[in-house]
Parts: structure tokens; sequence; C-alpha cells
């Protein structure tokens, strides 16, 4: 009786024991849960960087019964437990950071701690995927630096710059810090520095210190010839919109990127989506079977040469040309000059102004052929087109007789001529996006950086200079485009891979591919002009 009693006592105290152990699991996995959602919710870290879901079990929990309650919490410890594979994490929403317009910042300063010094994408850094490659005109960024290859870049150098520069530019830990010597016409300066602060909002803590002089002024300044002379110093290194075959400036992404109040262009973000929703409108075959030009000729002799060519009672050599009044526009609201309506002509011409023109990229982007008047200037990404296959070549000295040639030539091979038309369009649209021209900045600037032979240091009377400064204080269509064209956050992609430097061949086929299609042209269109003269003599 006695071995009876103290079995049944041990039965006893063991089942005791293993439900005191099962309540002290499901107790110590419950204060666990608790913990993992408080971190994962409430992490003061991750609230700057990232933001969390909280996920409130009880709240999609039927209320039944606290029993399948237990039971639900004891089966997902115990599946949390076993060898399954984990379920893949869901992409994490993309960070988003606002403007901190509090009251203190109407006065041109910046926030503490206004933006991230430092961000890393945990979707990033969860892809194996290689970032996508750049486009290939990106390799036109080794060949502007190559001036400096062998020297690098003093600080004296730099100063040497200053002469003409409007503002000289130092980024110090992610920070940017400007000094500004004048001011540039209109608001270059202005939607410039704040495309560098878009980018460095884009990429915080990826862009290296550096230490730069802008020019905003259209023409190039840093003659090759006066560097190539015996015993002349190296080239003192000046950023601006463009260059041409006898300069070493360097060459950067214009303001207009970002908007141009003054003639109310909006940010190419937006414009992009507008002028490819106006393409759609008309076909090629039903638009008119001419060439269109439309703005402001007296900024330059050649674009007044243009005039010339519109129809007339005597000639009519295809083309349409409009001159463009923008201060009588400006007063009726820029109701003529909406670039996403121009999209109507299956031929539209491109002439430079007082250097290169803004204008370009919408031309491109219409589907229309792009008469292009031999240009003497580039900007950053107008490398990279051909003759023939984005545009059609138009001389600079006969543009009247070239124009008609063009126009007749595209009206019998209609063909061809729309995928000229397409081809640039897709290009303007497709490596031309707010994407590449971020990166295009960022690849500049890091590549730039490589070369600095000094730290740069914040300048003693420079002011340091973020989004809020800017843009809080702004009024009107410029605040407008600032925040219209202002990156929300982080980049959850880190920059394309930038594709290898040209090699001589390289350089050389690309070069001679460009002369033999405008020789190819040429030929076209003397062949064209002989027959007319022929056909005029038999009457």
């Amino acid at each position: 009786m006695a071995n009876k009693t103290t079995t049944v006592r041990s039965s006893l105290t063991i089942f005791v024991a293993v439900l005191l152990f099962i309540g002290a699991v499901v107790s110590t996995r419950l204060l666990h849960s608790s913990f993992d959602i408080s971190i994962a919710g409430y992490s003061p870290r991750k609230k700057i960087l990232t933001p969390i879901s909280r996920h409130n079990r009880t709240d999609t929990t039927p209320a039944i019964s606290k029993e399948p309650q237990k039971k639900q919490e004891l089966l997902t410890f115990r599946s949390q437990t076993d060898a399954i594979p984990a379920v893949p994490k869901q992409p994490q929403k993309k960070l988003e950071i606002q403007l901190n317009c509090t009251l203190g910042n109407l006065t041109r300063t910046c926030p503490a701690s206004y933006y991230p010094w430092k961000f890393t994408d945990q979707n990033q850094a969860s892809s194996s995927s290689p970032p996508p490659t750049c486009p290939d005109y990106f390799r036109w960024i080794y060949d502007d630096l190559w001036p400096w290859r062998e020297t690098g870049i003093t600080k004296e150098m730099v100063m040497r710059a200053r002469r003409t520069a409007d503002f000289r530019l130092v980024i110090v830990n992610g920070r940017a810090y400007v000094e500004t010597y004048r001011k540039a016409f209109q608001s270059r300066d202005t939607f410039t520095l704040w495309g560098i602060l878009q980018m460095l909002r884009r990429y915080p803590g990826k862009v290296p210190d550096l230490d730069l002089m802008f020019d905003c002024i259209d023409w190039p300044v840093i003659e090759t010839e006066f560097y190539q002379l015996p015993k002349a110093p190296a080239p003192p290194p000046l950023f601006r919109y463009c260059g041409n075959d006898t300069s070493l400036d360097i060459v950067f992404p214009d303001w207009s990127f970002w908007g141009w109040p003054e003639i109310n262009i909006k940010p190419w973000e937006t414009l992009s989506k507008d002028l490819k929703k106006g393409t759609e409108k008309i076909k090629w075959t039903d638009r008119e079977p001419y060439a269109f030009w439309k703005g402001n000729p007296i900024v330059a002799e050649t674009r007044m040469d243009l005039l010339k060519c519109n129809v007339s009672e005597k000639q009519d050599w295809s083309a349409r040309v409009y001159a463009q009044n923008w201060i009588e526009e400006q007063k009726q609201g820029y109701k003529q000059s909406d670039l996403a309506s121009q999209c109507i002509h299956r031929y539209k011409i491109y002439v430079e102004g007082s250097a290169w023109s803004v204008s370009e990229k919408y031309i491109l982007a219409c589907d229309s052929v792009t008469l292009l008047v031999k240009p003497h200037y580039y900007d950053f990404y107008t490398r990279g087109l051909m003759p023939l296959q984005h545009y059609w070549p138009v001389k600079d000295n006969d543009k009247c007789r070239s124009i008609k040639h063009a126009v007749d030539w595209g009206n019998t091979h209609e063909q061809e001529a729309q995928a000229i038309g397409k081809a640039a369009t897709d290009f303007i649209q497709e490596q031309l996006k707010m994407d590449y021209v971020y990166d295009y900045m960022f690849h500049l600037l890091s590549e730039y950086s490589k070369l600095l032979k000094y730290k740069p240091t914040v300048p003693r009377k420079a002011v340091e200079l973020c989004s809020e400064a800017m843009a809080c204080s702004a009024e009107g269509v410029t605040k407008k485009f600032m925040l219209e064209s202002l990156v929300e956050g982080p980049s959850d992609a880190i920059p394309c891979s930038m594709p290898p430097p040209f090699g001589p061949a390289d350089l050389h086929s690309i070069l001679d591919r460009k002369k033999s299609s405008i020789k190819q042209v040429e030929s076209w269109e003397q062949r064209y002009w002989k027959n007319e003269s022929n056909q005029q003599r038999k009457f």
C-alpha cells in the first residue's frame, strides 16, 4: 500500500513539474515576442532612418475565447523553433524625409540633424543582383577629367578657376557648403545647387569630400590651346553646363532639370512625362509635314539666320519658324509655350543659342525627326547621340536648303524617318531619366574627388546649404518647382555601374561613324539639289 501511495505521489509530482515547465516556456515566449515588437517598432535609430509598421496580433484575433489564442501562440512558438526555412522578408517601405520648414528655418539656415548623414537601405543590402550598367555617354566622364590624370588636382589649381566662377562648392562628410562670388543669370545657380542637394539626399553618405568651382555662363573658357604651350601650368578645373572641342571645361547637368521658373519650364521629372503623353496625341504620319522651330532668335546670329527659312510668298523651305517673345508670353500666362503641346510636326529643328541650348532634350523627346543644325557645343549627354540614328544633320551655313532636303527625304522615306524620331525619343525617355541624371552627377563628382591631392575643408566665408535653407524661404514658381523636384528620401537602389573608359580604337570608331553619317547626308543633299536644278532647266 505504501509503494502504491509513493508511486501516485511521484506521478503527480512529475505531472505538476511538466505543467510548470510548459507554463514557463509559454510565458518566456510571450515576453520575448513582446520585446521583439517593442524593439522593431520603436528603435530610436530606426525611427529616424527606417519606417517600421507595428503589428498588433490581438487586433486581428477574433474575440471568441482566450483559449484558442493561447493555442495559436503555442503553435507559433513551436513552428518558429522547428528547422523550417525562414520566410523571405517583405521589401521595406521606402523612407521619406519631409522638409523641416519650422519658423526658425525661414531665415535660410539648416536645422539640426535635418537629414541622415549616412544611410544603408536594407533592401539594398539583401539584394544579390548587381546594379545596371550606366548609359554609354557616362564614359565621357573619364575623357572630361583626362587633363588631370597625371598631375592630380591641387588646391592652387582649384583657386585659379575662381576668376570666372559664380560659386565654390565644398562637400565635407556629406554636407554641402557654398561660397558665392557673384549672382548668376536668372536662377541658374539656385537650381544647380538645388539639384546637387537633391543628389545628396538621394545618396546620403556616398558622395566623397570635394572642392570645386562652378561657372554658370553658357560658353566654355578654359582654352585647350593655352595649356598645350611649353611650360604651361595644369589647367584649372572648372565646372559648367557645356563644352566644345577646343576647351577643357568639365561638363555638368544644367539647372533646367529641376525647373526654369523665369520661363515656366517644369522640372524634367514632370515635363518628360508630359512630353511622352504629348507624343501620343498625334501619330507621326498624321502630323504637319513640315519642320518646326520656336524660340528666342535674338540671342545668336545662327538663329536670326534660321528666320530666313520661314515660308514666304516667294519660297517654301518646308520650315515653320516662330520667334518667341518671352515678355509677352509671361503676360499671357505661358499659353503658347507649352512644350508638350508642340509635338504636332513631323520634324523639329534644333539650333544653338549663344552656346548650347537646354531646348535640345525637349525637341528630341517629341517623336519627331530632329533636324540638328551643326552644333559647336555639347552637354553631358549629347555626345551619346549619333547622326541618322537619333537625328538628321543640317548644315549651319546653308540651313534653308538643308532643311528642305531633309523634309522631302523624310516625307518620301516615312518608315526610316519615323525610326529616327523614335530612337531619339527612346534615348531621352530611357537614358536621360532623372535616375541617370543623378547617377551621372554622382559618378562625375566621385571621379573628380579621386583626383584631389588635398583634404577639402569648409571655407571661412562659406555657408552650409541644405534643402530647407533653399526651399522654406522660396516663393512662387521657384518654391513650386523645388517642392516638385524634391528627392523625398534615400534611394533604395545604388548608383548604376560605370562602363569602362573609351580606348583609342573606341573613340576613333565613334568619331569616324559620325563623320561618315554626316558625309552620307551631304552626298544625298548634293544629289537632291542637282536633280532639282536639272528639273528647273527643263521648264
